[in-house]
């Protein structure tokens, strides 16, 4: 049977990146970039809060920490709602304990649900980062210009001084960097396009895209791959001492990683949150 006519065509590709936000270049011609303190390698943690509905929506797609099991799912509910009156108060004492700051992804429907909790992660010194209205609200190219809008408008009304932005599920749709720079945000945690900060071109502005991976998150690692604490805990320290290592070649590289409270917050695992602080 044959392909139709229009099987083949895809409106974005073009010569180079089929996105207009970035130019391609290669790894050895990058320009080596340096910290005005010296600093050789930068880690950010992340802590996604999210709210997960009981009965979310299949439609783009299931995000990932959904709940799977059929209405009502109230075990897979409930670990969730866990690490949000529960284990994330572990990792914040365990920020506290090692002087570390981190990046809160917050969800709008959480800061509405628990403002304790975001006045407590404030008067820590952590970042709030918004993360969109919740997991049930996914940005994708199916959305019109003014259904997107609208998902941000309320998610920058909830969060009205971040500067930094992670999806739900980090899907975008094409228009959602510009819809995002119109907004005001500044730094944007969905790509991992790089190994270090790239400024991403906008009509609106540049956006900053600081890279955020997924192979080392502890979702991704924890979870999906059932790897043990300690493979988790190497894997981190590997990934900042492969950067120091090539800070005379490269110059200065940055990585983000997540830390989520429902997985990492749990009594069996803090321990391998402070091992990692620790280094």
């Amino acid at each position: 049977m044959p392909l139709p006519d229009d099987y083949l065509k895809y409106s974005a590709r073009a010569y180079g990146m089929d996105n207009p936000h970035f130019d391609w270049v290669s790894h050895e011609k990058r320009t080596k970039k340096s910290l005005a303190d010296g600093t050789r390698t930068i880690a950010t943690i992340i802590v996604p809060l999210e709210f997960f509905p009981l009965d979310p929506p299949k439609a783009p797609f299931l995000h990932p920490g959904s709940v799977k099991t059929p209405y009502p799912d109230l075990r897979h509910f409930t670990v969730r709602d866990y690490g949000n009156r529960v284990g994330v108060y572990r990792l914040l004492s365990a920020f506290k304990d090692a002087g570390v700051q981190a990046t809160f992804a917050v969800n709008a429907e959480v800061a509405l649900r628990y403002p304790p909790l975001i006045a407590d992660i404030k008067a820590a010194g952590h970042e709030i980062a918004a993360h969109g209205l919740s997991t049930a609200h996914i940005h994708h190219d199916g959305l019109s210009v003014e259904e997107e809008t609208q998902l941000i408008g309320k998610t920058r009304d909830c969060f009205p001084n971040a500067v930094t932005w992670m999806s739900p599920a980090r899907n975008q749709s094409y228009r959602t960097l510009e819809l995002l720079a119109k907004a005001g945000f500044k730094i944007c945690l969905d790509w991992e396009a790089d190994s270090l900060p790239t400024e991403f071109k906008t009509d609106h502005g540049p956006i900053w895209s600081l890279p955020n991976y997924g192979e080392i998150g502890d979702f991704k690692l924890l979870i999906d791959r059932s790897q043990s604490d300690e493979e988790w805990i190497d894997q981190i320290i590997a990934a900042a001492t492969y950067n120091l290592g090539v800070y005379d070649d490269e110059g200065a590289n940055s990585f983000a990683f997540t830390m989520t409270p429902y997985v990492l917050g749990q009594p069996f695992r803090i321990h391998a949150v402070r091992k990692v602080l620790d280094a």
